[in-house]
């Protein structure tokens, strides 16, 4: 499976790869790489980042790409209750959410949850059978099967795992092993495991290439009886994203394990996305870091955090302090209990790390002075049973103390929540935007992300289709002079040249745009928000103000 369209620029470009680049290496893929299983182009934070970040719908990217490619199955990764989102949904949202993303064009969906709590994925698995999609359940992977003195997380326990999921009547099994925990011994004893109870259950692996061995792992995944590995094209493969695929084709070349696919071609469009990876340098993971890194088996990091964890912790103060983060994640982790980690169970355990480090706490002290902190919010929800509940269970006294009162949940959160009524809120929405403005796909992104979908709409309303602006334009601006032909329909384009823009004016914060539109002069004024936050207005001068000079 390629994951080039999705979790390869989640893990080194912060998901913000466009539709409009995506589009465009999609027919090269659809005429050369038939014959891969899959393209996983949809799900995680792509659907979040689409609407928040590149205004645009996330349900047109999917419809789009599957006109232009009908010949390979698409895959989408779905939080199991949780669909998209990181809230629990009432169980006819998940239904709902699934068969539409059927009837837009998704063939596999793979179903995990961040705990590997088995209730919240059977949601899932039954919204996805409902809908006639290929159900391929993920069990997250953490520790060391290889390792006999980790005991939690042994061989036993996975196993458990996938013979509940395979009565649960799943197509695929997939091992997701978010953090690139896997080497080849352990992948070697988990997959035959597996192949030796469930002969004819397929196996998928997903790995991050965080410590560089993600290759070796394949080998041995496939000696093992594997049948299906996850890569990204190479020039997006490597560090936390997935073992290259270029990489992959020529280990296997001239092997019984062949793919048949043209390496030839696997460069091409490598090169395609080198250059494109170069629009998008202002999130690139490669800012804060510049290699693989073996450290992951200790701190156990997953690939989609471990850049972002980096981010959060430069824009909080603690970018020289990231080592510090890091060893802060691995106390984290053991004071809540040594969980899985993934969206979004990963994200409580980073902002614990980051808590601690920023308050200066050691994991002894954070349990001894657990009734007198204020735990970030993801902590105190965690410990409510609000993501499900975790292998092991729950830390005590420190979820008491934690809690100090609130309410706590001890099943599968979301069981007892009511039905949504779609039509309510899609006749609340028309009368606030207009019957012209919301089709069935924004109420389903609006009861995924109420508030985001909201800005989504008023942002389109103010600057129109800001999609068909080249990459570089969309995220940094034009320079001036320079030309922009923006096809607006087939046919019909616009000629747009800047020519100057003003001074800043200070009374109200804006600049006058001077351009011309097909030879046309106009000028209009525009909010310049970066100055307004940098610019400080000094108070006027008062006379019964006496501390002024």
């Amino acid at each position: 499976m390629d994951t080039t369209m999705r979790d390869a620029h989640q893990s080194l470009l912060a998901t913000r790869v466009r539709t409009r680049d995506l589009k465009k290496s999609a027919p090269f893929v659809a005429k050369n790489f038939s014959q891969f299983f899959s393209l996983e182009n949809w799900g995680g934070a792509t659907f979040d980042v689409a609407l928040r970040f590149l205004h645009e719908c996330p349900w047109d990217r999917l419809s789009e790409l599957r006109e232009i490619i009908p010949n390979i199955p698409f895959q989408m990764l779905l939080r199991g209750a949780n669909a998209v989102g990181y809230s629990n949904y009432p169980d006819n949202v998940i239904d709902g959410f699934c068969q539409m993303a059927v009837d837009h064009g998704m063939d596999i969906f793979r179903i995990f949850d961040s705990l590997n709590y088995l209730p919240n994925m059977k949601v899932g698995i039954n919204a996805v059978g409902k809908a006639n999609g290929v159900i391929s359940a993920a069990v997250c992977y953490t520790g060391d099967v290889a390792d006999k003195s980790r005991t939690k997380y042994n061989l036993d326990y996975y196993t458990k795992i996938v013979d509940e999921l395979v009565k649960m009547g799943i197509h695929i099994l997939s091992i997701k092993d978010m953090a690139g925990l896997l080497k080849p011994q352990a992948t070697k004893i988990l997959i035959d495991a597996i192949r030796q109870k469930h002969p004819d259950l397929p196996i998928h692996l997903h790995t991050h290439d965080t410590a560089g061995t993600g290759v070796a792992n394949y080998l041995a995944a496939f000696e093992a009886g594997a049948d299906i590995v996850d890569v990204a094209v190479d020039s997006v493969s490597g560090m936390t994203s997935q073992p290259t695929m270029g990489g992959v084709v020529a280990a296997l070349q001239n092997t019984k394990y062949s793919t048949g696919i043209d390496l030839e071609k696997v460069n091409e469009y490598s090169a395609f996305w080198e250059q494109t990876r170069l629009l998008y340098a202002p999130f690139e993971c490669t800012t804060t870091m510049k290699s693989g890194n073996a450290d992951v088996y200790k701190n156990e990091i997953p690939g989609g955090q471990y850049t972002n964890l980096q981010f959060q912790a430069f824009s909080l103060g603690l970018g020289s302090q990231f080592e510090n983060v890091k060893k802060s994640y691995i106390e984290a982790n053991q004071v809540l209990g040594d969980i899985i980690k993934v969206t979004p169970s990963s994200k409580v355990v980073g902002d614990l790390a980051q808590f601690m480090v920023q308050n200066n706490l050691t994991a002894k002290e954070v349990r001894e002075r657990g009734d007198e902190l204020s735990f970030p919010s993801s902590v105190v929800e965690f410990m409510q049973g609000q993501l499900g509940q975790p292998h092991g269970g729950f830390p005590e006294p420190l979820r008491t103390q934690i809690l100090k009162g609130k309410k706590r949940i001890d099943g599968r959160p979301g069981a007892d929540t009511e039905q949504l009524d779609f039509d309510k809120i899609e006749a609340e929405l028309r009368k606030k935007f207009g019957d012209d403005i919301i089709r069935k796909c924004d109420v389903m992104s609006y009861v995924m992300f109420p508030k985001v979908l909201e800005e989504y709409i008023d942002f389109k309303k103010q600057y129109g289709p800001v999609e068909l602006y080249p990459t570089r334009v969309f995220f940094v601006g034009p320079d001036l002079n320079e030309m922009l032909d923006i096809e607006i329909e087939r046919g019909k384009v616009l000629h747009i040249v800047v020519l100057a823009i003003s001074d800043l004016m200070l009374a109200t914060g804006e600049r006058e745009v001077f351009f011309q539109v097909n030879g046309q002069l106009r000028s209009m004024k525009v909010k310049d928000k970066a100055a307004i936050k940098d610019h400080k207005v000094q108070p006027k001068a008062d006379k019964n103000n006496k501390n002024q000079i």
